[in-house]
This record gives C-alpha cells, sequence and structure tokens, in this order.
C-alpha cells in the first residue's frame, strides 16, 4: 500500500519557517534536525515538511527552482482548511504572509483564498468540502 506521508519545502532558514507555520497557522512543531537543516510539523494525517535549500542541493544534483516572493508562485500549492477563512488569513499575514487572493465564495459553496509564505510558497486557505 501506498501512502502519501509527507511534503517538503525547500527554505532559507527552517527554523524561521517553522516559526512562522505555528504562529499563523497554530501548528505544533515535530521536529528540527539538529544541524537546523530540516524539520517537520504537524498537520493531521500528512506531515509538511522543510529542508534547507542547502541540504536539497546536495540531494539534486542537478539543481531546482527556488521559491521567491520576487518571482510569480510555482503551479502548485498547499491547502489548509477552516471553518474560518477570514480570521486565518488575518493570522497569517500577521506573521507573514502577503495577501494574493481575498475569500471568494466558488460556485460549489467552498469559501477560497490565497496568501504566499516568506518563502514565497503559495497557501489556499479554503473551509472543507461537502
Amino acid at each position: 500500500m501506498i501512502k502519501f506521508a509527507y511534503t517538503i519545502l525547500y527554505v532559507q532558514d527552517v527554523v524561521k519557517t517553522i516559526q512562522f507555520y505555528t504562529s499563523a497557522f497554530g501548528f505544533e512543531q515535530r521536529f528540527i534536525a539538529p544541524d537546523n537543516s530540516y524539520g517537520e510539523i504537524v498537520t493531521g494525517d500528512t506531515t509538511l515538511s522543510f529542508a534547507a535549500i542547502s541540504l536539497a542541493k546536495t540531494n539534486l544534483k542537478d539543481g531546482f527552482i527556488e521559491s521567491s516572493r520576487t518571482q510569480k508562485p510555482f503551479a502548485i500549492e498547499i491547502g489548509f482548511t477552516t471553518d474560518n477563512v477570514e480570521a486565518t488569513i488575518e493570522s497569517a499575514v500577521d506573521a507573514g504572509a502577503t495577501l494574493i487572493e481575498k475569500p471568494k465564495t466558488k460556485p460549489w459553496g467552498q469559501v477560497v483564498a490565497y496568501v504566499r509564505d516568506p518563502d514565497g510558497f503559495l497557501i489556499e486557505i479554503c473551509t472543507p468540502m461537502g
């Protein structure tokens, strides 16, 4: 059986990024490597992890495109559900996120908004489906 276990975002500073996610969304820190090159937060069934760009470069010999707030976001997002999109956006922005799209109600009734984290990754904040 295959299970989706985690997503790893490559970031400039693992400790600062974990501080952002714990402050902005109330997640708990699960683990930070002694050298601060890797860390995880508790988000539910799937772990959200962070690896320092320096560590990621040792894993991918041909390199990768680094996320940046000065460039358009990648064609991927991480999504967090909440019953209160407005309050979650406010908390995220207060912690250092940038508001990209204000909350909108989709035709199927879901409320959806977008922010970017301090590393430039796109985060969808939305109400649960159904």
